[in-house]
């Protein structure tokens, strides 16, 4: 359908190891193809840790498969059976959501839900029991590596699960330092508190030892029966976090305040960067993983991550872990680009890029959003070679998946025409800048709304039934019974795909140069070119629904191609131009032959 589908075979020769056949360790971020994955929604390998080894109803062991805010049972032997299927696929690097312990349910009457995602942590230091031991992360981090696939995991810095509450409400707005200093009880009129403070940006121990009192803007506790839940124990002291009251995610607030009620770690204390040190630090000490997604980055102090960055890099070291990948999520994609300099960020998740696929092929605007999202390049740390290893991705499970938007923004379009705009955006996402990141689901043609609830399926067969009543992109399957076919169309095309990418060096490490862009649906195209020898590789796009036919720049020196995926005309119509035929939001990839 995209002018792919006739080469999927000869694309799998083409490679029939991927690139995790090298040694793993040696390879940089940019050469993998990685898949996100909820190991609760994933597969379930031990239905013996379903309940996490609790009693009782759903309010206390988190469990019911029948509802989407609950545990299911997936786990990590689940997710570590699977590795065959995920070689299969293509994919190199695994990234695993938040494994460790959490709060089991939260949230007041009628607002309960588990913490099968895994952002509500009490326990730091082990893994969450619905999911598995400790053991059994070692032993997926040990197959992985067996078969040449890295590891990264999911870590939380900014916010501990809702313990600490506040005497003079429940759900609290938030107060500011301008109003509620540090020096004064419960606001101005309080009484004079933490003398010697000299406020939270001076940043040393000695001054931090003056801050005894939490109870500058509302009046912390922990309830009786959690004073102890959280591990390590220097955690359930309230000193050590904002008690600030909710944030609006907007000035202040953003960094200070509660996100949703989870209590906010002051990071710019001393103490908890010397823990969060010491805490993942030791992850990678036992397990040797390879890298770390960092979750809601932006609300973080940006001087904690120009201090906990590097030592996380000396601990991977140490290690013999030399490009150990960190990168953070900053859901703003206005705001990426700054954070890998004023927080010295290695690198973020492309929100950019996922804008820029929506806006385009599960939109109306032309292709030229694409030339404004890579003229941006310049803007990271870095520059393009920060842009080099940012993690790419068409949708999530914060935001919803592409397919969902396509079907939005086009309520007539046929399942087929659905289907050829998903295929055209891993096309897009499997072969430009960046490290492209598949989510668990979206190989088997997931299709979840635009919200977290709504974008977490079960992979290993559902009782969920908002979930099953979802129709599927290129199957008539439903979500009801396991999903892990290696024949459907999309599990193909991904699979074709990423051992092309991770075969050819030009998509992976080499550089990209626009050739070609419309202020309407239509054309876009890219060369990018082997680092080592130079060699071009065209790559050609259609978003719309009409063919085309056109001429596009090449080097002079390319005068012969040959077609890794879809087709390609075998000569250069001139010099320095080739025609491209392709059809309705089709793609080619066009590899030349240069000519001495």
């Amino acid at each position: 359908m995209t002018g792919v589908c006739g080469k999927l075979g000869a694309l799998a020769l083409l490679a029939a190891t991927p690139a995790a056949a090298q040694d793993f360790r040696a390879r940089l971020p940019q050469d993998e193809v990685i898949y996100f994955v909820l190991p609760d929604r994933f597969a379930n390998g031990d239905p013996s840790n379903d309940r996490g080894g609790l009693t009782g109803d759903r309010s206390r062991t988190g469990f019911d498969p029948s509802d989407a805010r609950y545990y299911h049972g997936g786990d990590l032997k689940g997710l570590t059976q699977k590795l065959p299927y995920l070689q299969k696929l293509g994919i190199t690097a695994i990234w695993v959501a938040p494994i460790f312990v959490n709060k089991p349910v939260q949230g007041g009457p009628g607002q309960q839900s588990a913490g099968y995602h895994g952002y509500w942590i009490t326990d730091f230091t082990h893994v969450d029991p619905h999911l598995g031991t400790d053991a059994d992360f070692a032993a997926l981090v040990a197959a992985a590596h067996a078969r040449g696939m890295k590891v990264y995991m999911d870590i939380v810095v900014n916010h501990t699960a809702d313990v600490i509450q506040y005497r003079e409400c429940g759900t609290c707005a938030y107060r500011g330092r301008a109003d509620y200093p540090y020096q004064r009880r419960g606001g101005m009129g309080g009484a004079p508190i933490n003398p010697g403070f000299a406020g939270d940006d001076v940043a040393t121990a000695e001054n931090f030892a003056r801050l005894t009192d939490p109870s500058y803007a509302y009046t912390p506790f922990v309830p009786e029966g959690e004073k102890a839940i959280k591990h390590p124990a220097w955690l359930n002291d309230p000193i050590y976090y904002h008690n600030r009251g909710d944030s609006t995610f907007a000035g202040e607030s953003s960094l200070m305040g509660d996100f949703v009620g989870l209590d906010d770690l002051m990071t710019e204390h001393p103490r908890v960067l010397e823990g969060m040190v010491e805490i993942y630090g030791g992850w990678i000490d036992r397990f040797k993983v390879d890298g770390f997604r960092i979750d809601t980055a932006r609300h973080v102090n940006p001087e904690f991550w120009a201090a906990f960055v590097p030592k996380m890099r000396e601990r991977a070291e140490a290690n013999r872990i030399p490009h150990f990948h960190i990168f953070g999520e900053v859901a703003d994609p206005a705001a990426q680009a700054a954070h890998t300099i004023t927080a010295k960020l290695p690198s973020v998740l492309d929100f950019a890029f996922r804008q820029a696929l929506l806006d385009s092929v599960a939109g109306t605007r032309g292709t030229d959003v694409f030339e404004k999202l890579f003229d941006g390049d310049v803007l990271y740390a870095q520059g393009t070679d920060t842009a080099a290893i940012l993690p790419t991705f068409s949708g999530n499970h914060d935001n919803g998946r592409f397919a969902f938007f396509v079907r939005k923004a086009f309520p007539e379009a046929s399942e087929a025409e659905v289907l050829r705009r998903v295929l055209l955006s891993n096309a897009l996402l499997l072969t430009l800048r960046g490290v492209p990141t598949i989510y668990a689901g979206d190989e088997q043609g997931f299709s979840g709304g635009s919200n977290d609830i709504d974008a977490r399926e079960d992979q290993f067969g559902s009782k969920v039934a908002q979930y099953n009543a979802r129709k599927l992109v290129g199957s008539d399957a439903t979500t009801a019974a396991p999903r892990f076919d290696e024949n459907g169309p999309i599990f193909k095309e991904i699979a074709a795909l990423a051992r092309l990418r991770t075969a050819t060096p030009a998509l992976t490490r080499g550089r990209q140069l626009l050739r070609a862009r419309e202020d309407k649906p239509g054309l876009l195209a890219f060369s990018r070119f082997d680092p080592a020898t130079g060699a071009e590789v065209l790559l050609a796009f259609n978003t719309s629904t009409e063919p085309l036919t056109r001429q596009v720049q090449v080097e002079v020196k390319s005068m012969n191609f040959r077609s890794l995926a879809g087709s390609c005309a075998p000569r250069a119509s001139a010099p320095g131009s080739l025609t491209i035929t392709l059809p309705p939001l089709g793609y080619a990839v066009c590899a030349a032959e240069t000519q001495k």
